[in-house]
């Protein structure tokens, strides 16, 4: 393993004519910003988050948030390529404040599911709850049940792991989450 390595900001893929619907989410502000994907969108594995984090700063300037660090850091370790991979999000907007999860999950989820018919990855990766839960359409679903195995979602084989931020306020997820980008590394 490349002892110098750093996570780097990775190209952001922008919001399709086809797509452009998605402004009328509850989340979309003057303030905010759609962030459709991020990485290689003709890559063969799909991670899909629950939103996009911070992309700069209080000064303006762009940096890589800690989720996106935590993430980039097990991809290195597993021996992934950044070319291999495509980061999207359920929500395409990096919440600002309250809002009805239930409704803007419902409104999201279809502008999701044809993005990765659209793609056509080779594997999907659900990280965290909500994202299992909205992608599985079963509320008691949870990481720590479902990890470790291979599931199909929308016909696409599929693992699921831990969100990579609740990896860095719990190290002790460590070695789960990295046994399951392992195990994808196996199956590439």
């Amino acid at each position: 393993m490349d002892s110098c390595f750093e996570p780097v900001i990775w190209p952001e893929d922008k919001l399709p004519k086809e797509a452009s619907g998605y402004k009328e989410c509850e989340l979309c502000t003057e303030k905010s910003r759609i962030i459709w994907g991020e990485g290689n969108p003709k890559a063969p594995v799909v991670i899909i988050l629950d939103n996009p984090g911070a992309r700069e700063d209080k000064d303006g300037n762009e940096y890589v948030c800690g989720t996106r660090q935590t993430l980039q850091t097990a991809l290195h370790r597993a021996n992934l390529a950044p070319d291999d991979i495509y980061v999207t999000y359920l929500l395409k907007c990096r919440p600002l404040g309250r809002y009805n999860k239930e409704e803007v999950r419902a409104f999201s989820k279809p502008f999701l599911i044809q993005q990765i018919k659209t793609i056509q990855p080779k594997l999907i990766v659900c990280l965290g709850d909500t994202v299992v839960q909205v992608m599985f359409d079963d509320k008691e679903a949870h990481v720590k049940n479902l990890r470790g195995l291979w599931h199909v979602v929308l016909g696409y084989p599929c693992i699921v792991s831990y969100h990579p931020l609740a990896v860095r306020r719990r190290p002790n997820l460590t070695r789960q989450f990295m046994e399951d980008w392992d195990m994808l590394g196996r199956w590439l």
